[in-house]
């Protein structure tokens, strides 16, 4: 541990954070060496700051307040400095005080803490990002309160402490207002955390999809190459701000028709975006040019970063290193563009060529870390009939990823649905939550490469995940996240969804002119776990009246929830797609808003998804965007001008009745809104994490302390059979006691203790658990049986000290069950629940979910595996205590969830009878923590 005799530079307190206003800040330790830095600071802050930090004029730090200010133990006295540009633009520290208010060093668990931030930087949520990290680095050192003195004409930071959502006290003292905050995470404060991360991140891509003016710097003369590319792509889509071509060697006023400069410098006029097209060792100039420049964001399309090997990484890392120093995000490198279809944006920065923006704009938003797979994507869109609200493409993801995107759609009113290509989750913890909060109101539709061969993409440097694909799916499927397996099902699925309204049940009406194509469209509902009813065949005769009719009255009936039309082409009648597509809109138009899909064969006029006026709102769009928090405003500066947000939502333009050539295809894009309408209405119905009056959480951490105590920070340590007992026993989970019994005598010594029957079994590691391999006598009702029992294991495997026999009481019969939960270095804690033996380790029947769970998880985590019925009362059996189960998962989900010191537990088995349930025995795994989790303060991932 770091101490005042032995300083060291805590190098994991350093973190790039996102401010309100969408720009990047570093967030570092102050260091000796940051005295010129901190009178340059100070120079800056105008005399009124000054007055409200020091209550006194105070024009210039003497020379020990800079010593005092830059020389620090980083255990009872801490600074730490927000930078742009390697300059500081804001500084907090704290002081640890003892009870009679002098500094202390020790034990005291109270510190002082003070701002500043230079004026010109207030306003941006500098002071509140600071806060969060000086009190994560606060509770690091033992520190559970901060006090501070406040003048009260210091709204702004007396703002600050209100919102930052800590329970806290306010006292007037002596002219001044003393705050005192207690430093505990708690419900609110989290929540304040993540809607201003929600805000600054969102804020950040907007900064990116909708600039007032755009430089592409590496536009050639000749016209080829993928920076002249883009640049006609932005000309030629109606880009409505200022546009500028850069060229080192430019001899002319214009490129490809644009105004054009030798550098960034050389433009003279703002720059909110610069898409970057020149070799790899030409970008850095580059990104220091736009930065003292002022420019907001990049989009690196330059390939030789992290796809190229060891030596592109580094140079990828410090791409976003030097471009988050000037403030700036990346989207890329090795990125093929991004789109944004607002009339009045109009932003092509791809190399997607599209001259007429009109058709790509929809309600779709597109997100792809793979440049060809976003043409498939978009190409398939379009050829479709649907467009774009943005599209981004990410390449190798070094910054802006997935979960930004998603930050950015969730409150985007031009977005209805979300689609995603993902080859990697570089934060899968955080990408669940956010799905699941945007997924609530508007769907998130995700295509993952790489299922199967566990493969990182060259160019991704993320988090390693022992997790197989299948927890992945289940994980991702508790979020709200529609899992598809293939591109071409990201596109059928997002079609639907952004056509249709989501169905209200899984009732199915099948109608059409081909009673085979009907049945076809029966069986796929029945394997999707719809419920069709009976196909209804109009025969080959039908006519476009007829199909009207028949779905005018299929919409109208209150047997089904939404309705499957199939057409197959009507022989010696030219102009059929036509008259069915306009017949289908009429009876569209006029139905009750139940979903519509067309099965068609070899009807191209239906392939291309005719539009149909009518009241039908999309799946994904929300009665009203997502509102602000109240709990979550900021408060360095001032948050808002205290008008509502705007609530209003673009006029939709007429649905489409999405077509597809298979019923297959059709079915299972119905399928999955079905299932994500059921998925929304138990979320808005979800438990919560249940609080439990029994649990001894202080006393669990006291236990794990002391067994932590001697171990290395990178070790791990499994407990013994007595502490894991103990550990267990304070969140209410007993485990049945063992016996010890190195030799016969002591095994009747201890069946005489534990009162017969008992069991005896070995619990060598190559044994244990293992009661096919004979290792596990039960039902011993007599020392003669028991005795006989201990010599025929030893006969069969060994000596007592390699056998380690124990004796157990018996328990009532039931079914053998698994309950688990590991620590995932990039997913954080999972819960899992199988039943023991063959069903998990053979078959893999094992259902997961994140850690904390509620009531809902727990009682979807023991049906959702394929041996449920077991549980149940499966061909006349009694069905087990399932309540005493769902409580046993929620005490273990707490206990994990509460100790990040936990990393595994295993309870196995678990036998649940008809009352009641045993847990027979139980490994419990422990380690240091790390030194953030995700209930820390908000950053930017490490490059």
């Amino acid at each position: 541990m770091t101490t005042a005799a032995d300083p060291s530079y805590p190098a994991h307190w350093e973190a790039d954070v996102v401010l309100r206003d969408g720009g990047t800040a570093h967030i570092r330790p102050i260091t000796p060496a940051d005295a010129g830095r901190l009178v340059s600071f100070y120079e800056q802050v105008s005399d009124e700051s000054k007055y409200y930090r020091f209550f006194a004029p105070y024009p210039r730090l003497s020379d020990r307040d800079v010593h005092r200010f830059t020389h620090h133990d980083y255990v009872d006295r801490v600074g730490l400095a927000a930078t742009v540009g390697g300059e500081f633009i804001a500084t907090v520290r704290y002081d640890r005080i003892g009870p009679d208010g002098h500094p202390a060093t020790g034990p005291a668990d109270e510190a002082e803490v003070a701002f500043l931030v230079q004026d010109a930087h207030q306003g941006r949520g500098v002071a509140s990002a600071l806060l969060e990290h000086i009190g994560a680095v606060a509770r690091e050192r033992g520190i559970r309160r901060f006090a501070a003195e406040v003048l009260p004409a210091n709204t702004k930071m007396i703002k600050v402490f209100k919102d930052v959502g800590y329970e806290q006290k306010r006292t007037f003292e002596d002219g001044a207002v003393h705050l005192t905050l207690d430093l505990e995470p708690t419900a609110e404060s989290l929540a304040v955390q993540r809607a201003r991360e929600q805000r600054a991140e969102a804020r950040s891509v907007q900064r990116l999809l909708a600039p007032r003016s755009v430089a592409v710097v590496g536009v050639s003369r000749s016209g080829s190459g993928v920076g002249a590319a883009v640049l006609r792509n932005l000309r030629d889509g109606g880009f409505r701000g200022d546009l500028y071509a850069v060229n080192e060697a430019v001899t002319t006023d214009l490129l490809e028709g644009v105004r054009a400069y030798r550098a960034p410098a050389d433009i003279g006029a703002p720059v909110d975006l610069a898409v970057v097209a020149v070799p790899a060792d030409r970008v850095p100039e580059v990104v220091t040019a736009c930065g003292d420049l002022g420019v907001q964001g990049l989009v690196v399309l330059s390939a030789g970063f992290g796809e190229s090997g060891p030596e592109g990484l580094a140079r990828q890392r410090e791409l976003v290193r030097q471009a988050r120093s000037y403030g700036m995000r990346i989207v890329g490198p090795n990125a093929f563009g991004v789109i944004n279809t607002a009339p009045d944006v109009s932003l092509n920065a791809s190399l997607a060529a599209t001259p007429d923006p009109t058709p790509l704009r929809g309600r779709i938003g597109l997100f792809s870390q793979s440049g060809a797979i976003g043409i498939a994507l978009l190409s398939g869109l379009l050829r479709r009939g649907e467009g774009l609200s943005s599209f981004v493409s990410a390449g190798n993801r070094a910054d802006v990823s997935g979960n930004d995107i998603l930050q950015y759609w969730y409150d985007d009113p031009a977005t209805d649905v979300a689609l995603m290509y993902l080859e990697t989750l570089g934060n899968p913890r955080k990408f669940t939550r956010l799905a699941r909060r945007t997924a609530a109101v508007k769907p998130v539709v995700v295509a993952k490469g790489g299922r199967h061969t566990g493969a990182t993409p060259a160019g991704h440097a993320v988090p390693a995940t022992r997790l197989p694909d299948a927890t992945v799916s289940a994980l991702l499927r508790q979020a709200g996240v529609i899992r598809v397996d293939t591109v071409t099902e990201l596109v059928d699925v997002g079609l639907l969804l952004a056509s249709q309204p989501l169905p209200a049940g899984p009732r199915v009406a099948i109608l059409g002119n081909s009673e085979s194509l009907g049945v076809l469209t029966y069986d796929a509902c029945l394997w999707e776990g719809l419920r069709p009813l009976p196909p209804l065949d109009l025969t080959t005769d039908a006519g476009p009246e007829d199909f009207r009719t028949a779905l005018a009255e299929a919409l109208a009936a209150d047997t089904s929830d939404a309705v499957v039309v199939t057409a197959i082409p009507s022989v010696g009648e030219p102009g059929f797609a036509d008259d069915l597509a306009a017949a289908l809109r009429e009876a569209v138009a006029h139905g009750p808003g139940k979903p519509v899909v067309v099965v068609h064969v070899e009807l191209g006029g239906l392939a291309e998804a005719p539009p149909a006026t009518g009241p039908a709102a999309p799946a994904g769009r929300p009665q009203h965007r997502p509102q602000g928090r109240s709990d979550g405003s900021e408060a360095d500066g001032s948050e808002s001008d205290g008008s509502e947000p705007d609530t209003s939502v673009p006029a939709p333009p007429p649905a489409r009745i999405p077509a597809y050539p298979a019923a297959e295809r059709a079915v299972r894009a119905l399928a999955e809104a079905v299932r994500h309408q059921q998925w929304r209405r138990a979320e808005s119905e979800a438990g919560q994490v249940p609080e439990y009056d029994d649990i001894d959480a202080k006393g669990a951490a006291a236990q794990l302390a002391g067994l932590l105590t001697g171990l290395g920070p990178d070790e791990v340590a499994t407990l013994a059979d007595t502490d894991a007992g103990a550990l267990l026993a304070r969140y209410g989970i007993e485990v049945l006691p063992t016996l010890p019994t190195p030799t016969p005598d002591e095994a009747a010594r201890a069946a005489a203790r534990l009162g017969y029957p008992v069991a005896l079994k070995t619990t060598a590691p190559h044994l244990r658990h293992r009661a096919d391999l004979g290792g596990v006598r039960l039902d011993l009702t007599t020392e003669a049986e028991l005795r006989r029992s201990y010599d025929e294991l030893t006969e069969a495997f060994g000596k007592p000290a390699e056998l380690q026999p124990v004796v157990q009481a018996m328990v009532p019969r039931g079914v053998d069950t698994v309950v688990r939960s590991v620590i995932d270095p990039a997913a954080g804690a999972v819960l899992s629940f199988g039943l023991a033996g063959v069903p998990s380790e053979l078959l893999g029947d094992t259902a997961h979910r994140l850690v904390p769970a509620t009531a809902r998880d727990a009682a979807e985590l023991i049906r959702t595996i394929r041996a449920a019925p077991l549980l149940f009362g499966w061909r006349g059996s009694d069905p087990v205590d399932t309540p005493a189960l769902e409580d046993l998962l929620l005490r273990l989900s707490r206990l994990v969830d509460d100790h990040p010191e936990v990393i595994g537990v295993s309870l196995e088995p678990v036998v649940v009878a008809t009352e009641g349930l045993s847990v027979l025995s139980a490994e419990v795994r422990i380690a240091h923590p790390p030194a953030r989790t995700d209930l820390g303060p908000r950053t930017l991932p490490s490059y």
